[in-house]
């Protein structure tokens, strides 16, 4: 379904700017970065704290967008009237005609108040246009889940529009329904919220037919007062719904739900009809009722009652979050009529959800990123997008499965696919499947680039040698019916079972958490030095690249180098400048510190000899760490020495050295203020202004008067609030995992490890874990001193750690087998709580990862 421009401006109440043509609009764009059809997408200029959209028009408009929303006339547009034949432009929709052919003569732009409400309201427009069941699913946890899941579950009978991944948000539910045509049959859209106010708008979006509410819990809590309070604006969502499916078991979702019933009987009493209740649980009255869950391996037989039929089945999982999930979809089932042997068979083929996509490592030097659970076009743009945004190789293929429910003709998919892969600059395209094979024609007509065609994965296997896959970003999609992860395990590089994982949309998330803390000209400095904290070097440095931070401190110049070589293309400070590097310095064009005057002269020298002028550098001042820096002393003649020097001062900064310790704050504000003065006289020996930075993470939060032109973040961008002042919500990055190599039964009094330290009491039950002090997990930790998070439990540390292993004493804790996983820390277990079992800080447990333990990356 497509909607022209004028239509679109009555649609959104909007003010024609600037009318050319009466373009067909198929794509909403909301990012420039993802930008894949200029000629039919429609850009809507959102504003926030950070960014303005309306900073981007002229970048999109060089690059063949036409159609544009905005709240705010674009620079090139003055007040005076000059509007085509038939459109009325007055007042503040006024346009001037010279501006406009200078700037952007061929543009439409429409004029509203809001963008982000003229884009909520054209979604919820185009979902007034179709009367199929909605499936609206809310709650704290496991939305996403839930969501695929039903997908699975229903996918045989229906042609479903689902929500990509987790867009459940203001402007993810708004492009997730964008997403209906007429050949779609049932849709599944997810909604989240984090503060008052938000479901009304997100309700007029979906109006879902069909409630599903999953569970109250404390994610997103910060923005209410109580659970009761969220759970209340949660269930607004089903103001219009037919039914609302729920656990019964759970006495706040029962307790809100009843307050909630009430209200809306009492405020649109005669007027307001009531949902049906569909419920689950052991509780008396649930419409499903649980008889018995039994646990056998790994998986899980359900005995339940429906109306006055007895049934069981059994799924192939046994967590409490994955049964909860199963019997949600169960009733969404039960609830279509499907027959209860049907659900039977359906749920034993459920398969565990990969919501992310994963960078690693490859063989001959390759980049694998691995989406290999669907095919769809929305994902297809998300993983697009992700290749995009690396850097780290020239060369891009894409592993392409079968699009198999696409709702669309299937030249027109192929042709759409072939014409996203042009515009995302993929050099090589390998189908595999009949139907993408078949269309290899119609490729060809939009993509340039080499294509290759198999029938199969096998056959793809048996010709693998002959593609040659070297020094090349590979992104592997596939819908889950070809069983793409084989190929995932032939590219990837076999690994020690001991990983790193990074969270990529955590380190987003944390980014956007101290932006919003900045002033808006504030710019940011993000720290990469030592390995990005342990995080790794050029995958974070992709992502800080791709959501515009503004510098990357390193600590040496070869970590720079290595960046660079790895096309990071953003400016680099070089903290520890060393006189063996200057050479690097310059071919790659990094930004030394200058912290002595003997740098200063060797530096100066070399780079006069070399002829080369207005060579960037920073000046580091020393007020107080008494680390490296140019004492306050020596500043007046620092500043006449520049003036005359082979450098261009692009910062003057220095280091603030307990900015996160509430006792120190007056020796900080003493060291503000030193610095502050010292930057002042500088600047008056400089013809040129230069930023000014001294804050780090702890003092974007604790001194913000010290923000000053630019800010330095670090640990805090991985999770750690060094300032432990808990005013941010920040999520830990990093998730250290290993696997269990064997369980021993001891005897009382056997011992465990090296020198015999560890003492096994009586029905000692231990598992020896693949990770070692050789990986970074310190040796302190061995003797029970550490602990490790082993099927939801901790399991102390028994016996000394060693260098490739550690055992840890699971006696007690059920279910555990060889070959299960163990968090070292993550999510369970905090870096924090092992760096205060080690006596330690965070930075050294993160830094000390070892470089044999490989790092996995991935954005949900």
């Amino acid at each position: 379904m497509k909607y022209s421009i004028q239509h679109i401006s009555e649609i959104v109440q909007g003010s024609l700017l600037q009318f050319r043509r009466n373009d067909p609009v198929e794509y909403l764009l909301l990012d420039s970065r993802r930008l894949i059809f200029p000629d039919t997408s429609l850009f809507f200029s959102l504003k926030g704290p950070r960014r303005d959209g309306s900073l981007f028009i002229e970048e999109l408009y060089r690059r063949g967008v036409r159609n544009f929303v905005v709240q705010e006339p674009p620079a090139a547009f003055g007040s005076s009237v000059a509007g085509p034949a038939g459109v009325s432009v007055t007042g503040a929709s006024a346009m001037a005609g010279s501006a406009v052919a200078g700037g952007f003569p061929e543009a439409n732009i429409i004029l509203v108040k809001d963008s982000l409400f003229a884009l909520q309201q054209l979604a919820a427009y185009h979902r007034r246009q179709f009367t199929l069941p909605v499936i609206g699913i809310t709650g704290s946890n496991g939305k996403t889940i839930v969501k695929e899941w039903l997908n699975q579950l229903l996918e045989d009978e229906y042609h479903i529009a689902r929500s990509p991944k987790s867009y459940n948000s203001q402007i993810g539910v708004p492009l997730s329904v964008w997403q209906l045509n007429e050949a779609h049959e049932l849709a599944i859209f997810e909604a989240g919220i984090s503060r008052r106010g938000e479901m009304r708008r997100l309700r007029e979006i979906l109006r879902p037919t069909i409630g599903l509410f999953t569970n109250i819990g404390e994610a997103h809590s910060e923005g209410f007062d109580s659970r009761a309070e969220k759970a209340a604006e949660k269930l607004q969502l089903f103001d219009q719904s037919e039914v609302i499916i729920y656990c019964k078991d759970q006495p706040e979702t029962e307790k809100a739900l009843s307050s909630w019933l009430a209200e809306r009987m009492g405020a649109d009493s005669g007027r307001w009809r009531m949902p049906q209740l569909f419920s689950w649980g052991r509780a008396t009255g649930a419409t499903l009722v649980i008889l018995s869950i039994d646990k056998n391996g790994g998986s899980t037989i359900l005995s339940a009652r429906y109306g006055v039929e007895d049934f069981s089945f059994t799924v192939p999982f046994t967590d409490e979050a994955s049964l909860e999930n199963i019997l949600h979809c169960v009733c969404v089932l039960l609830y279509f009529r499907q027959p209860v042997v049907s659900i039977s068979n359906k749920l034993q083929r459920l398969s565990s959800i990969a919501m992310r996509l994963e960078l690693k490592s490859g063989i001959n030097h390759c980049s694998i990123i691995n989406d290999s659970y669907s095919a769809d076009l929305s994902s297809l743009s998300i993983a697009l997008d992700f290749l995009s945004q690396q850097q780290q190789h020239a060369r891009r293929t894409v592993i392409l499965s079968d699009f198999l429910e696409s709702g669309l003709e299937e030249s027109a998919l192929y042709a759409e696919i072939a014409r996203a892969l042009r515009q995302k600059q993929v050099d090589r395209l390998v189908g595999i499947g009949d139907r993408i094979t078949a269309y290899a024609t119609v490729i060809g007509q939009w993509f340039p680039g080499e294509a290759v065609f198999y029938s199969s994965v096998d056959h793809f296997k048996k010709d693998l040698h002959h593609l040659h896959f070297r020094d090349e970003t590979i992104l592997i999609k596939g819908a889950r019916v070809f069983e793409f992860e084989d190929i995932d395990q032939l590219l990837s590089e076999q690994i020690h079972q001991t990983v790193l994982e990074i969270n990529l949309n955590a380190m987003t998330h944390n980014l956007r958490q101290y932006r919003q803390l900045l002033q808006p000209a504030t710019k940011m400095m993000a720290m990469v030095k030592a390995f990005s904290y342990g995080s790794g070097s050029y995958e974070i440095a992709n992502l800080l690249q791709f959501h515009g931070v503004d510098y990357l401190g390193v600590a040496y110049a070869d970590e720079g180098v290595a960046l660079r070589k790895a096309g990071i293309r953003m400016p680099i400070m070089v903290m520890n400048t060393e006189n063996s590097s200057f050479d690097s310095l310059v071919q790659y064009n990094l930004e030394p510190v200058i912290y002595s005057f003997s740098l200063f002269r060797s530096f100066d020298k070399w780079l006069k000899k070399e002829g080369i002028l207005q060579f960037p550098v920073h000046i580091e001042l020393e007020t107080g760490m008494n680390r490296l820096g140019f004492p306050l002393q020596e500043v007046g003649e620092l500043g006449p020495a520049l003036s005359h020097s082979a450098f261009k001062v692009q910062s003057v900064f220095s280091h603030l050295a307990a900015s996160e310790e509430a006792q120190q704050d007056p020796f900080s504000r003493r060291q503000g203020s030193s610095y502050l003065e010292a930057a002042d006289t500088l600047q008056t020996a400089l013809s040129y202004p230069f930023l000014r930075h001294i804050a780090n993470s702890a003092a974007i939060i604790r001194h913000p008067h010290l923000q000053l032109d630019m800010v330095r973040l670090g640990i805090g961008l991985y999770g750690i609030d060094s300032a432990a002042s808990h005013r941010l919500d920040l999520l830990e990055v990093s998730t250290l995992k290993s696997t269990i190599a064997q369980i021993k039964h001891l005897h009382e009094g056997d011992t465990v490890g090296y020198n015999r330290r560890g003492i096994a009491g009586q029905g000692t039950l231990i598992a020896t874990v693949r990770i070692g002090y050789a990986d970074g997990y310190p040796r302190s930790l061995g003797n029970g001193a550490g602990k490790m998070w082993v099927k939801g439990r901790l399991a102390p540390v028994i016996g000394s750690v060693c260098m490739d292993m550690t055992m840890i004493d699971i006696t007690g804790i059920p279910d555990v087998e060889e070959g299960d996983e163990v968090v070292v820390f993550g999510n369970e277990l905090s870096v924090n709580q092992l760096a205060q079992w080690c006596q330690t800080i965070p930075y050294e447990i993160l830094t000390g990862v070892s470089q044999r333990v490989k790092r996995v990356y991935f954005e949900e």
